[in-house]
């Protein structure tokens, strides 16, 4: 496991290679960016966001999804994945949104957890882009980094790997890190073929390490 130094010089590699590391969901207020993390599951940012300008353009606000039939809302996102159960849960957030929240997408993460199709995840995230409340929000990236680095371990759960990171990053930096994260292993620490060849955590990186060793033995 990485020291508390260790852990300062990937907060900084990071920062130095990803200094404008940002959500990359477009949205223009918070209710879009609900809509669009709960279009992400299980799938691309860059496909969600190829369907978001139009969608956002018929919808401006939680109201007009429940004027439409679910059918013409499944076939306005149909491009998305799984995207009539995410049809159904849109309609039941946006009533929820008008008739327990008055209209107003809530900031408290515990009742962002309670809108359908929104998970701890979705939640945080929601937390930190929309209200800049500090927040890690773990998906894949986050989660494989984590534990690639030997930040967390490779046995955690996602929930263990969350509270990992807030005990081991500061408050203050917990949003930046999140978005960092991401972009480093979305564009650096991929899953399949990463840049260790070319990484500046190298000497920290066990797995990294591990991985080179058996490209010089050619394995």
């Amino acid at each position: 496991m990485l020291t508390k130094p260790q852990i300062r010089t990937v907060l900084d590699s990071m920062q130095e290679m990803f200094p404008d590391a940002h959500c990359e969901l477009h949205h223009s207020t918070p209710f879009e960016l609900t809509i669009a993390v709960v279009l992400s599951a299980q799938c691309t940012d860059a496909l969600v966001n190829k369907v978001t300008p139009g969608l956002f353009e018929k919808y401006k606000k939680p109201e007009d999804y429940l004027n439409v039939p679910i059918e013409e809302l499944e076939n306005d996102i149909r491009r998305i994945g799984l995207f009539r159960n995410k049809a159904k849960n849109i309609k039941k957030l946006a009533r929820m949104v008008i008739e327990e929240y008055g209209g107003e997408l809530p900031q408290d993460r515990d009742e962002l957890m309670s809108l359908p199709g929104v998970g701890r995840k979705t939640a945080n995230v929601i937390a930190s882009v929309a209200f800049e409340l500090p927040a890690i929000a773990v998906d894949t990236h986050v989660e494989r980094v984590s534990k690639r680095l030997g930040i967390c371990r490779w046995k955690d759960s996602v929930l263990e790997v969350e509270k990992t990171l807030m005990r081991k990053i500061p408050k203050e930096e917990w949003s930046v890190s999140h978005h960092r994260f991401i972009f480093f292993g979305r564009y650096h620490c991929r899953a399949q073929s990463p840049k260790c060849e070319i990484c500046p955590l190298l000497d920290l990186c066990r797995e990294g390490q591990k991985r080179m060793k058996r490209v010089r033995n050619g394995k």
